[in-house]
């Protein structure tokens, strides 16, 4: 049995031990205290409903709820999707993002001149590959145009990873936004898509980049454009804060 000193001594070792927990208790709490208050929107586009989501800090994901084929050509879309709610509870880049969807499906003309919202999934907080070749196509291949797995993959800089091209394609978090749909394959078919074929080339035909042609034709451009488009530098920044 211990001496009275080696008691004191180990009842004052285990009450270091429980402040510590206490200390770590209080850091974890306060992670959880900053952790995202997520707000939700949804919207009706041509494609069928589309749920935003999103903090203070910027844009979740956009999820396409039910997708549907339009049976009608893209350039009779109805007019102005409907915004369920008032503003009450919504965060700027939700506002932010819905105006550049509305725009996307009615008024394409104008999006150059619309904010893209800030972007907060973890996706965009990672220093990764697949955020790097996110970024890329967010940025340099605009509406109309279309860019091959490999294409992308040297604007990432790493040329020869056009297969993980097609791994971040699928783990895009906001689909349309950042425009996997416009990733197509060297051959001129249209590859993989979550949202379904007919979706894509619906999109595709939507933006008049007729589906089936190959990365180099029509409105596409070669991969030294699109680095000149953004300063022929492979490490830009992403939209939204880290």
């Amino acid at each position: 049995m211990p001496g009275l000193p080696a008691l004191a001594q180990l009842c004052a070792s285990l009450r270091s031990q429980l402040l510590a927990v206490g200390g770590l208790g209080s850091a974890v709490l306060g992670r959880m205290e900053r952790t995202c208050e997520v707000k939700y929107k949804v919207m009706d586009s041509p494609l069928g409903k589309i749920e935003l989501s999103g903090c203070e800090q910027g844009l979740h994901e956009i999820r396409l709820r039910c997708w549907k084929t339009p049976g009608t050509d893209p350039a009779e879309a109805p007019t102005g999707p409907e915004l369920p709610g008032g503003p009450e509870g919504m965060t700027e880049p939700l506002t932010q993002c819905a105006a550049w969807l509305e725009a996307y499906f009615h008024k394409p003309a104008v999006l150059e001149e619309l904010p893209v919202p800030a972007l907060h999934h973890p996706i965009f907080q990672q220093d990764s590959f697949t955020r790097q070749v996110l970024w890329k196509l967010l940025k340099a291949v605009k509406f109309g145009e279309t860019v091959s797995y490999q294409q992308l993959a040297a604007l990432a800089g790493k040329p020869k990873a056009a297969r993980a091209v097609g791994g971040a394609m699928r783990s895009n978090p906001v689909a349309i936004l950042v425009p996997c749909h416009r990733v197509v394959r060297s051959s001129g078919a249209m590859g993989n898509y979550s949202g379904g074929m007919a979706v894509k080339e619906w999109l595709l035909a939507h933006e008049g980049s007729p589906a089936g042609k190959p990365a180099r034709a029509g409105r596409s451009r070669p991969t030294s454009a699109w680095r000149g488009a953004l300063g022929g530098t492979a490490s830009a920044q992403p939209a939204g804060r880290n």
